[in-house]
């Protein structure tokens, strides 16, 4: 497990966990494999996240994908939340305190920050991907652009 925040890695760091995940989705295209890996990936390979997975976008509104951690909300609408933001404006939310967010859906009541990054391909929303810290400030500016870096890969070789 890797905490690229305290680590001084930074962005070398998420280029290591770039090329990994190259790596990993080198023989495998299909979103439902991708979207479970690239979950299990991210929750075990950063430090200090509670919940890592995806919401999908279906008829504008999110529904629940593949993840790890706690059981969480099934629906959330593009008027509601952090990932509901994300879906709405199609740009990344990186949110320090959640509960000081306007309109914050509590699914697990130790999240205290919370990092969002839309997916789009094609211009088409294909859903979000959401990462859940217990720690308050847990995402730094560092941490989402190396998120975005592997959402990217991850939406080049997946099929969506």
């Amino acid at each position: 497990m890797i905490d690229l925040s305290t680590s001084g890695q930074g962005q070398e760091g998420y280029g290591l966990l770039a090329a990994q995940l190259e790596s990993l989705f080198a023989d495998e295209h299909d979103f439902i494999a991708n979207a479970a890996q690239f979950s299990a990936f991210l929750f075990n390979q950063l430090a200090d996240l509670n919940w890592a997975g995806f919401y999908l976008n279906r008829n504008e509104e999110l529904v629940l994908g593949p993840f790890q951690g706690q059981v969480a909300c099934t629906r959330i609408s593009f008027d509601r939340g952090v990932c509901g933001k994300a879906a709405y404006t199609r740009e990344t939310q990186r949110v320090v305190d959640v509960h000081e967010f306007p309109g914050h859906i509590a699914c697990d009541s130790a999240s205290n920050s919370e990092l969002v990054v839309p997916l789009v391909k094609a211009g088409r929303l294909i859903g979000v991907l959401d990462l859940d810290s217990p720690t308050i400030g847990r995402f730094t500016a560092q941490d989402q652009a190396g998120i975005e870096q592997l959402a990217a890969i991850f939406l080049r070789l997946t099929d969506c």
